[in-house]
């Protein structure tokens, strides 16, 4: 029996981001993109009010998981691939 697309794994694909928020909070994380998913997608064409930021940095810690309202983003920066 061939296997459908929900039951295969799917893969992780994290992006590095920089987020000012309206508080002047800049954050940097990563964001994870689905297959042939862009930065802008998350924030244009998804309906979701939250954006899952991992691996977080901010003024309270790092390493940390954030769920961060899009109302209260200002911007979004996303880094540069890192080349290896």
């Amino acid at each position: 029996m061939a296997k459908s697309k929900k039951d295969q794994p799917s893969k992780t694909n994290y992006k590095k981001v920089t987020i000012k928020t309206t508080d002047g909070l800049t954050i940097q994380g990563r964001i994870n993109l689905a297959p042939e998913q862009r930065v802008s997608d998350i924030f244009t064409k998804s309906e979701d009010p939250f954006v899952v930021l991992v691996e977080v940095f901010y003024r309270e810690g790092e390493g940390k998981i954030l769920f961060v309202n899009k109302k209260h983003i200002v911007w979004v920066e996303p880094e540069d691939d890192e080349k290896t």
